[in-house]
């Protein structure tokens, strides 16, 4: 791996899940992370300060996205910028500070003159789209209907589509390089103490919270996967425009085989919660644009057993010694 001691780098929204990875690598490829967290001092954010070369490269700065000067404190100096900060959230007051957020870093990163800024939007600023026909492969020219997902009160999906749009426009009236990225549902082991939202997806079929599954598919991918493509975005001059992250596509009823397989001593349903209808089919993601790039996805399965083994370890779900598959063998 080369080594960058050299450059110095923003993480904003540094202690989430996807960004704690982005540190992580970052730091073994030598970069210096400033990371952008709520409060440096919460325990919630030591993780980071226990990775290798934190002590060395790893500043984390007080910031908060709707402050614009606390933004620019964190920026400047910056050779590159990686916004992975945004409220996770389906309710309708979260759009505003999503978008206004996604405004302030793009300000603040041209005004610091940073030679890329990395983006991070989501498929749901991709898909949502009930004129979208089934069996299309979707790639990075779709976006998400803004209309559909007001309409349908899909106010993440919402956010992030005018967080993206407006991202694009700012930085090309300001001159900034940006690119994006727009991972699908992120699993995989987790760095920080606390469950996320699409940890908790995968949880909720171990712990008998959840009697069946719904008769849906999710596209999925590694958020050690996610965290390299952040990186080699960055560091690809000839990279443009958007990319799409996901590995593949399993149905619930895929997902929850997948999990009894491996862990049977859980409560994982076995049950549809709607039989009748067909089964319904997986959604086609084009991820061409960063397997040309040179990026090798792990399989989905690989990343469902780990996540659920970081879960353990994570003191998240009980451990029974009674059964035992070997992951490397098994998968």
């Amino acid at each position: 791996m080369h080594l960058v001691y050299d450059q110095v780098v923003c993480v904003t929204g540094a202690g989430g899940f996807i960004a704690s990875w982005l540190v992580k690598l970052l730091l073994e490829k030598g970069y210096t992370v400033r990371g952008t967290v709520r409060n440096p001092d919460d325990p919630k954010n030591d993780h980071l300060k226990e990775l290798e070369g934190a002590k060395e490269r790893l500043v984390l700065y007080k910031a908060d996205l709707l402050d614009y000067k606390s933004l620019c404190e964190a920026i400047n100096g910056c050779d590159g910028v990686f916004h992975t900060a945004s409220p996770v959230s389906e309710e309708e007051h979260m759009v505003e500070p999503a978008v206004t957020g996604s405004k302030n870093v793009i300000v603040a990163a041209a005004e610091a003159k940073v030679r890329r800024l990395v983006f991070t939007s989501s498929i749901g600023a991709v898909y949502m789209d009930p004129n979208r026909c089934p069996d299309q492969l979707i790639d990075e020219t779709y976006w998400s209907d803004l209309d559909f997902c007001k309409n349908t009160k899909n106010w993440y999906c919402y956010g992030k589509v005018l967080a993206e749009r407006l991202a694009w426009e700012e930085s090309k009236l300001r001159g900034l390089d940006m690119v994006s990225i727009s991972p699908v549902l992120v699993i995989g082991p987790l760095l920080q103490p606390t469950i996320n939202a699409s940890t908790g997806h995968i949880l909720k079929y171990l712990t008998g919270a959840v009697k069946t599954y719904t008769n849906s598919v999710q596209a999925y991918v590694d958020v050690r996967d996610v965290a390299a493509a952040h990186v080699l975005l960055f560091e690809t001059p000839a990279a443009t425009g958007r990319h799409i992250c996901s590995e593949s596509s399993l149905h619930r009823g895929q997902v929850v085989e997948t999990l009894a397989k491996y862990f049977p001593e859980y409560p994982v349903p076995t049950k549809c919660a709607d039989e009748i209808k067909p089964r319904s089919r997986p959604l086609l993601f084009s991820n061409q644009k960063l397997k040309d790039m040179g990026l090798d996805f792990l399989p989905v399965r690989q990343c469902l057993y780990e996540t659920v083994k970081s879960l353990q370890e994570k003191g998240h779900l009980p451990v029974s010694n009674k059964f035992f598959i070997g992951c490397s063998q098994a998968i």
